[in-house]
């Protein structure tokens, strides 16, 4: 059984709002389709379509909101690593990096699971910071 999250910011927003907000933009930018933002999600299709429009009175699994939170991280890595271009791109393109071989990052992410895209997270974070 999966923990499921809900908390209201000082502003009475939630922040599972907040963060579906922010991912659906990430995936716009990343010129992400519907399909592959979904399973990055680890939702449906049909959940995917829900959750990204305003109002949406769904909860999101501990999982899925840490999903929601290391996309939002690798796209600031990547923001501040990289001119827009690039970090536009980055995510959708063949990758010989070490936690990639050869795979575009969203696929790796999609294949390997959470733990992938924190590993995703760190190395990028090391790249910006130098480590």
């Amino acid at each position: 059984m999966h923990a499921v999250l809900e908390s209201t910011r000082a502003d009475g927003v939630s922040e599972t709002a907040v963060a579906l907000k922010a991912v659906d933009r990430i995936m716009t930018r990343w010129n992400v389709p519907v399909p592959q933002a979904a399973r990055l999600c680890d939702m449906s299709e049909s959940t995917w379509k829900r959750a990204r429009k305003p109002g949406f009175s769904g909860t999101l699994t501990h999982d899925q909101m840490l999903r929601l939170s290391a996309l939002v991280g690798i796209y600031k890595s990547l923001v501040l690593y990289f001119d827009a271009d690039i970090a536009a791109r980055w995510p959708t393109l063949p990758n010989n990096g070490p936690l990639f071989k050869g795979m575009r990052p969203v696929d790796a992410l999609i294949e390997y699971g959470l733990p992938h895209f924190l590993d995703t997270r760190r190395y990028l974070d090391a790249l910006r910071g130098g480590a």
